[in-house]
């Protein structure tokens, strides 16, 4: 989820609060392969053969940790994914592999489940980390006759600095479909080793390394989905916060004309759109020089090499601190401008209306900020914005604080603040420029925080502190499996879904709630997008250049 707001020279330097969405994963994780499992049909992708299981309990194949690029260490680290090695022998795919390096998520004082045990990660931290995990319907790969299933590929969040495809079961996707979608979970480097600005990046390696690693996994996916019984034609990409923010840059890439295409559908929960600045603006240029002095490369001349006979160790280290001393509330290590993959600014390529991808579905939560905000917080509105974009002028924080002056304390114009500008706002950016071809929904089951919505889909997650309502989750889930599957959420294919007709979000400015009264019985309905919130966002999106957006 977040952005590089730490304000040089500012009078505020607190404790990140990081990735509630990971917090909560993290505490209900525990995921693994099912006790009752029988081996699966080997799929031969040419570099390897993978052997996967079968659940015998829910009858769907998993191929755990699917090698899909070389290991990026030595000279490959902070360079573009490269093919994987080719290894003989059958690889027996039926353990987590290796997550990404990750940076500490801290504390979440609001965290539902906090009483939850924490359980041991059952996965290894790791550099060597470019897997990805399909989940299959049924106990054999078969393609159908159609030319195979429509395929689901998950983009996990978490900052871009946390997150795994180990945290999450494909399977439950499968499940939400009827057995009508392949799942595909992508792993992609992190904080610093995926998301290293800078000039000396530029010249010497590749910036946006995560994004690029998304993108190679995508590539695979086109090559290799069929093997599992998958329509490359048919694949969606959907991600929750970062993972949504990553959706977005794929929208966007090569200014929204990647050739040849990756994906038809996209879906984005909680879009995430920080401060994008250009590679070798001054922020990253200071962050890449506060890399380069946490490991001793400053009297190098050739720094990127310095850093790439680094220790891994030291280097996690500057990752760990790095982030926690940021601004309450934002992430470090986020994408850049590298004017390759990322041609310029997202909102620029957005208003122009050059998108990859022919179908969105895009839903955000209720409170999305609320997470993000230091809910004691003492800095005065002005001051708060001016700390999240520092290359806000006096004019820019102004127009800011006349909009949110009249709503409420200060704490709950941050929040507010936040929330629209970060995630909601970007989402409308999007649903604006595809038009006819978009639909929106809103997440505001109690508490509507960010991340609240994520066990609705990924049922594996619900426990019965949770609304484990079966009409609201069929409800929920079976949008977004119907988007996958019709290229609509309007589909009802499962009887008994009480989602009311949904129109596109361009013919009147509806979307779809999701609710529960006052009883608990769920609400599930159409309104109308306030007219006062789209006001607020022409005003975010006027001032984009400023907020690096």
């Amino acid at each position: 989820m977040f952005i590089f707001a730490r304000s040089v020279g500012s009078k505020l330097s607190t404790k990140a609060n990081l990735l509630a969405v990971s917090q909560v994963l993290l505490a209900l994780e525990g995921l693994s392969s099912p006790a009752a499992t029988v081996s699966a049909s080997i799929v031969n992708l040419g570099y390897a053969q993978y052997q996967g299981s079968v659940d015998t309990a829910t009858n769907i194949t998993s191929f755990l940790g699917i090698r899909y690029a070389a290991p990026p260490v030595g000279d490959l680290r902070w360079a573009a994914p490269q093919p994987p090695p080719t290894v003989s022998g059958v690889q027996q795919a039926t353990t987590q592999p290796n997550e990404c390096n990750q940076a500490d998520a801290g504390e979440s004082s609001t965290n539902p489940l906090e009483s939850t045990s924490m359980k041991k990660r059952d996965v290894s931290q790791s550099e060597d980390c470019l897997f990805l995990n399909v989940y299959t319907p049924g106990n054999e790969v078969v393609a159908t006759p159609e030319g195979g299933l429509p395929v689901v590929v998950w983009i996990h969040g978490g900052g871009y600095i946390q997150g795994a495809a180990s945290l999450y079961n494909g399977a439950d996707l499968i499940i939400d479909s009827n057995y009508g979608v392949i799942t595909v979970l992508i792993q992609y480097r992190l904080g610093l080793f995926g998301f290293l600005p800078g000039e000396a990046v530029k010249e010497g390696g590749a910036l946006n390394a995560g994004l690029l690693d998304q993108n190679y996994a995508l590539q695979w996916v086109q090559a290799h989905i069929s093997d599992f019984g998958g329509n490359p034609m048919e694949v969606t990409i959907w991600g929750e916060s970062a993972g949504a923010g990553s959706v977005l840059q794929h929208i966007i890439a090569h200014g929204g004309n990647t050739q040849p295409p990756l994906f038809k559908t996209a879906m984005t929960s909680s879009t995430f759109l920080p401060s994008q600045y250009n590679y070798n603006d001054r922020i990253p240029e200071l962050l890449y020089s506060e890399v380069v002095n946490g490991t001793n490369c400053t009297s190098s001349s050739d720094t990127l090499s310095c850093l790439r006979a680094a220790d891994v160790d030291t280097l996690q280290t500057l990752n760990y601190n790095i982030n926690l001393n940021g601004f309450f509330g934002t992430l470090v290590f986020v994408p850049v401008v590298d004017g390759t993959f990322i041609l310029e600014r997202p909102t620029v390529t957005i208003r122009k209306g050059c998108l990859n991808g022919n179908y969105l579905l895009a839903v955000t939560n209720s409170h999305e900020g609320n997470e993000f905000v230091n809910q004691s917080m003492t800095l005065d509105v002005a001051d708060y914005v001016k700390t999240l974009f520092p290359n806000f002028g006096s004019t820019q924080v102004a127009g800011a604080v006349m909009m949110y002056q009249n709503y409420g304390s200060n704490v709950n114009q941050a929040n507010l603040v936040m929330s629209e500008s970060i995630f909601i706002c970007p989402t409308h950016y999007l649903l604006s420029a595809f038009g006819e071809r978009a639909w929106k929904g809103e997440f505001a089951l109690p508490p509507g925080l960010h991340g609240y919505d994520v066990p609705y889909y990924f049922t594996s997650y619900l426990n019965a502190s949770m609304y484990n309502n079966s009409q609201f989750i069929t409800a929920f889930s079976n949008s977004f499996m119907a988007m996958a599957m019709s290229e609509t959420p309007d589909d009802r294919y499962t009887p008994g879904d009480i989602t009311p007709s949904w129109r596109p979000w361009k013919d009147d400015l509806t979307e779809m709630m999701f609710n529960v009264t006052s009883a608990g019985v769920p609400d599930v309905y159409t309104f109308k997008t306030d007219d006062t919130l789209l006001e607020r966002c022409d005003y975010w999106q006027d001032v984009s250049a400023y907020s690096a957006q």
